[in-house]
């Protein structure tokens, strides 16, 4: 016994110093390529944890031995756990720790920029992300709505009666702005103010922007930039989805999408998108509707074939149908077309089509294709127009790694398109002449990573126009990124083109008492841009994480062609603009994500928008000079509530006047729209929603629509030369015009939501 008692008495003694040591683990924390600051390493259920320093190193100390999960969190990757055993004979470990990114402030993939996919970091061209979440802020019936909170984005009305508008980036007007769904073009032309509703926004994974011409890979109208709508995979999308969204306007919309199986290698998704708003509201008692009553539905399928080596397979298609019309209050269908009462009614169909296929035998040869129709049947007062577009493209890229450092990436597109209308833009009234233009082209860039700071992509691109001949569009861009990617430098030239049809693009065009004057046939624009971008990230030792992105351009276009509202107030006149123009300026966004769950995100733009000629300078109309963003959310994870904040301001702008007697202000004021939403998330993957829509209730003047009270202009006198003339019951000499318009009539208004997911 006395010996046993000794023995215990040496073990006891000999595991003092063990008992008393301080068990640890360290180690190195990165993502593949550098080391990651401030990270969070944490033991699970525990307070215990500490924090990478600025080589990525970290030592966590005190742990008792056994079994542990280490949690390693930072702002902007995915969370991870670790497994780390201590025992008496190993009390302490060293691991190393790969993070992956997880959201917009890192490394996303994105596109858009160089037809390749590759990291937003990595990308010689910036590229601005948006996924679902940031658009979910701010619930709204169409992906035009949505935008209203994207810096230096902003959704433009163009008619107080049909409420059509287009998306002005950099102050360009909307046919600048090439619109693409999962790379394929599907708006342009006549569905140019159609292509951004009825998107179901439980489809899109996340919305690309890229700002400046980007001729050089999508031809032309990217002049001004390009906006790529990335659908969601079928592999990765939920089961079943539900949104439903009801405002004290009596405004309806419904989301709804669900994904399947067909078989091992058949995958699909199918959405479906119904808004509905019937009521007619006259707030500023001009006798017009505030807004457009709209019955539009949009459906949506995306099949995914699964191959060897993932090579790509994929086909979507989408339909869309919608009958939207805005006028006198008591107007009706049967007044369609005549001269009793005044609306626009609009009735419009379109299918689009969109594919691509990765060619067998070859790596990384891509067929991509797409093809969309659009009808239209539409009446402006009694001003009729029936239009047709029909619109083929087929393009064949190539990828190729070479040398080492170079990536290669060379096509050739094919783009067909015809165009018909009861205008004269496509013969007389009396012969039909439809536009048809064949537009072949080919590409090559070359993408140079010099070393491991600097990157060189050149490209160029030979298109050749049936209508107006060959086009050459080049473009340089230079990138620089330190060592640990927090800060990166951007530098691009280019040139860019557009061809022109005003009466598929500008509805204005159309609408109103304004006679539409050609002084010229019209030639393609032609534009040279220059950006420099800056990039920089923190990662603070609290776990605050922010985002500084800040741009300057400069864009000079010559034989630019823009509506000429102020020379005459009974036209609008077109031509190509014998001098130059210069769209200039500075934006910056910035993204503060706080360690206490608050996120930031505001937005600032400046930007000198002017047209030269003649030795005379004016502002277009529509332009603003300044303008702020923002959104604000911040979370309660216990409660589960979510509360998002966003808004927009907007400087003074130049308004279209209808002539020297025209007594409404001749520029905009400064306004905002803001919004507030509160979310909280129930059980079984259910959320129920409310909020608040233009907090402050701005609308403009209520005289924005000149002589709302004699639409068909029957009180109104005119010259011999078909001006207006000032008269006791129109002192002002002014016609019925409904393009004074800067922002929308519709008020504050309330909603609720619903919404559903179901996981697998």
């Amino acid at each position: 016994m006395t010996n046993k008692i000794y023995t215990w008495l040496l073990f006891s003694v000999l595991a003092l110093p063990a008992l008393g040591q301080s068990n640890s683990v360290s180690g190195y924390v990165h993502d593949g390529q550098a080391p990651l600051l401030y990270v969070n390493v944490g033991l699970l259920n525990s307070s215990k944890g500490c924090m990478t320093d600025e080589n990525g190193r970290f030592n966590l100390e005190g742990l008792p031995i056994g079994e542990h999960i280490l949690v390693f969190s930072s702002v902007g990757f995915e969370v991870k756990q670790v497994h780390v055993k201590l025992s008496t004979t190993q009390a302490s470990k060293a691991i190393t720790v790969r993070l992956e990114s997880s959201d917009n402030l890192l490394e996303e993939v994105v596109i858009t920029g160089t037809l390749r996919p590759m990291s937003k970091s990595s990308s010689p061209v910036p590229v601005e992300l948006y996924t679902a979440k940031f658009f979910s802020a701010n619930p709204t019936p169409s992906l035009f709505e949505g935008l209203q909170n994207v810096n230096g984005v902003r959704p433009q009305l163009n008619c107080n009666v049909c409420n059509t508008g287009d998306i002005h980036i950099n102050g360009l007007e909307g046919p600048y702005t090439m619109v693409l769904m999962d790379g394929m073009p599907i708006v342009s032309g006549l569905s140019t103010v159609y292509g951004l509703s009825g998107i179901p926004q439980s489809l899109i994974e996340r919305v690309e922007i890229v700002k400046g011409p980007a001729s050089t890979l999508y031809g032309s109208e990217a002049l001004g930039g390009v906006i790529n709508i990335i659908t969601k995979d079928p592999k990765d999308h939920q089961a079943f989805n539900a949104d439903v969204m009801l405002s004290s306007w009596q405004e309806i919309n419904t989301d709804l999408s669900y994904s399947f199986k067909a078989g091992k290698k058949l995958k699909s998704i199918m959405g479906l998108n119904y808004f509905l708003y019937d009521r007619p509201f006259d707030k500023n008692q001009d006798g017009f509707t505030d807004i457009t009553l709209q019955n539009r539905m949009s459906l949506f399928n995306k099949w995914l074939f699964q191959r060897r080596e993932n090579r790509p397979f994929s086909l979507a298609f989408r339909y869309i149908w919608e009958d939207r019309w805005g006028g006198e209050m008591n107007w009706n269908p049967s007044f369609r077309g005549g001269n009793e009462r005044y609306a626009e009614s609009i009735f419009m169909n379109r299918w689009e089509l969109m594919g691509s296929y990765g060619i067998p035998g070859v790596k990384d040869l891509t067929l991509s294709v797409s093809a969309n129709g659009h009808q239209q049947d539409a009446a402006y007062g009694t001003t009729l127009f029936n239009g047709n577009q029909y619109i083929a493209f087929a393009q064949l890229t190539w990828a190729k790694e070479w040398a080492k450092r170079h990536e290669l990436l060379a096509g050739t597109a094919y783009r067909y398109t015809y165009y018909n209308d009861d205008t004269f833009a496509t013969g007389s009234y009396e012969q039909d002449q439809p536009s048809i233009t064949h537009l072949p082209g080919i590409f090559v860039q070359d993408q140079w990573s010099l070393n491991e700071h600097w990157t060189v992509l050149t490209g160029m691109r030979w298109d050749v126009n049936s209508i107006h001949g060959n086009i050459f569009t080049p473009r340089t861009n230079l990138k620089w990124t330190s060592a640990n990617r927090l800060n990166i430098i951007r530098w691009s030239i280019g040139n860019g083109y557009r061809v022109a049809n005003v009466f598929t693009e500008d509805h204005a065009a159309l609408t109103g008492a304004r006679e539409v004057v050609f002084l010229e046939e019209l030639k393609p624009e032609r534009s040279w841009n220059s950006n420099l971008n800056l990039v920089k990230k923190w990662r603070c030792a609290n776990g605050t994480f922010i985002s500084l992105d800040a741009s300057a351009w400069y864009t000079r276009f010559s034989q630019r062609i823009f509506p000429d509202y102020m020379t005459d107030p009974n036209k609008i006149i077109y031509a190509n603009l014998h001098g130059h123009s210069v769209s200039q300026g500075l934006s910056l966004t910035t993204d503060i994500v706080w360690a206490s769950g608050l996120d930031t995100q505001i937005g600032i733009t400046a930007q000198d928008v002017y047209v030269e000629e003649n030795a005379e300078r004016f502002t277009p109309v529509l332009t603003e000079q300044y303008s702020v963003v923002w959104k604000i959310s911040y979370s309660f994870p216990e409660a589960l509530i979510n509360i998002d904040y966003t808004g927009n301001l907007y400087g003074p702008m130049k308004l279209p006047l209808l002539g020297t007697l025209d007594q409404r202000a001749d520029h905009s004021p400064w306004w905002s729209i803001q919004n507030i939403k509160l979310s909280k998330k129930l059980v079984h993957g259910l959320e129920v929603y409310a909020g608040i829509k233009n907090i402050l209730n701005f609308t403009p003047p209520a005289n924005s629509i000149a002589r709302s009270f004699d639409p068909f202009d029957q009180q109104v006198q005119f010259d011999s030369q078909g001006q207006v003339i000032a008269s006791p019951e129109n002192p002002q000499a002014l016609s019925f015009d409904p393009s004074y318009v800067f922002a929308p009539n519709q008020g504050r208004r309330y909603y609720v939501g619903l919404a559903y997911s179901l996981t697998r």
